[in-house]
């Protein structure tokens, strides 16, 4: 449905040029949603794929297991869109105090985004509402190292800011003055809370993600706390039990269309087709996600039974194998705490299974502290991020 505008547009300053910013409108939307046919169809399904999603701890020994990974899959993703070159290898071999093959700062902004997750998550589970203290908390956390310290952490920007073009009167779009951001975040916060009165969790996420980066209420840092919300969302209306539902891979793969969806609710106040590309979103990640998951299971069963190829050294090397799941790069440091094996017998195991079987990886080149990649694991993880 086309109903207009859903802001008005307001004279500001910004860069030292005269340009109209953008001032959302409160939601819901009004005229109410039109949530019928192939929207109604798309909605259904995506519930559907979250229910299968958050069932998934049901196919994994642990899905912690999981969730470790695919935490940092979403981060890598997530930030990737803003512009860093880190990888998923990247920002293991960081965790594990190694050398990344990319700029110190771009490894270190993804892993921010894992810590403002978690914390996210920690609060939701204390039974915080999600508000601003929740999220500029996040937003602190999300900017604590890499190149937002300097960026106005935990605190709405003070300045006008615009998004495309080199001049703000030529930009894509202008959000609101610093002045009214309040105002805008006070009214969506009530909304987010079910005031004056509830939405459904996936409506509620695809509404919200709109809105606030329409409000860009940070000075840096907004696109990836925008994604952030919608797990948040769904985990605090219970929906998921875990933040499993990551879409950075499906909105960058769809970035046009992505940016094209969220200007036209500004601009003739679509919120049907916006709901419907997120609809079509929820599900293609959520199925996605649970293919992994039987993918990792299969690999897993089936690499044990390729130990038995390496005679002797096979019950350590299961050993490895399985502390290798939960982190899957890793050095023979942290491979002995996981495991309790001795350096020696590792270092016996991991040439084996590199050696001989082709199961594991030498990512350093090095002649000391080494670090092995378990790849297939990793190839898994990855696909469909390119």
């Amino acid at each position: 449905m086309q109903r207009g505008k859903t802001g008005i547009y307001t004279p500001t300053i910004a860069g030292g040029v005269a340009c109209q910013a953008f001032v959302p409108v409160s939601l819901p939307p009004k005229p109410a949603l039109e949530v019928s046919g192939k929207l109604q169809t798309s909605l259904n399904e995506a519930l559907i794929a979250l229910g299968r999603l958050d069932a998934v701890s049901t196919l994994l020994p642990d899905a912690k297991l999981f969730l470790y990974s695919y935490v940092r899959k979403e981060a890598v993703m997530s930030s990737q869109i803003e512009g860093t070159q880190s990888s998923l290898s990247d920002l293991m071999l960081y965790e594990m105090e190694g050398r990344p093959g990319v700029p110190i700062d771009d490894v270190q902004e993804v892993s921010c985004h894992v810590n403002a997750l978690t914390l996210g998550v920690e609060r939701i589970r204390q039974g915080h509402p999600i508000s601003f203290r929740l999220l500029s908390e996040v937003h602190q956390v999300l900017m604590t190292s890499g190149r937002g310290t300097q960026r106005g952490p935990d605190e709405f920007r003070r300045n006008q800011v615009w998004i495309g073009g080199h001049r703000a009167d030529e930009a894509a779009f202008v959000p609101p003055p610093a002045n009214q951001i309040a105002d805008c975040w006070a009214a969506l916060e009530q909304f987010i809370n079910d005031l004056p009165e509830p939405t459904a969790p996936v409506i509620k996420a695809a509404l919200v993600h709109v809105q606030f980066e329409t409000i860009h209420p940070f000075l840096d840092g907004n696109g990836r706390v925008g994604r952030l919300l919608i797990p948040l969302i769904l985990v605090e209306a219970g929906i998921l039990k875990e933040p499993l539902l990551y879409l950075s891979v499906f909105f960058k793969q769809y970035r046009d269309t992505y940016y094209h969806l969220l200007q036209q609710v500004r601009i003739v106040g679509d919120w049907e087709a916006w709901l419907l590309f997120f609809a079509d979103a929820i599900t293609a990640t959520a199925n996605q996600a649970v293919s992994t998951a039987q993918q990792l299971i299969q690999l897993l069963a089936a690499d044990k039974l390729r130990l038995a190829q390496i005679g002797r050294l096979s019950g350590s090397a299961t050993e490895i194998l399985d502390a290798l799941f939960a982190h899957p790069v890793a050095n023979i440091a942290t491979l002995n705490t996981a495991t309790g094996l001795t350096a020696a017998t590792i270092g016996k195991a991991l040439d084996a299974m590199e050696n001989q079987l082709g199961m594991v990886n030498e990512i350093t080149g090095q002649r000391r502290n080494r670090v092995y990649a378990y790849q297939a694991y990793l190839d898994i993880l990855n696909q469909g991020t390119t």
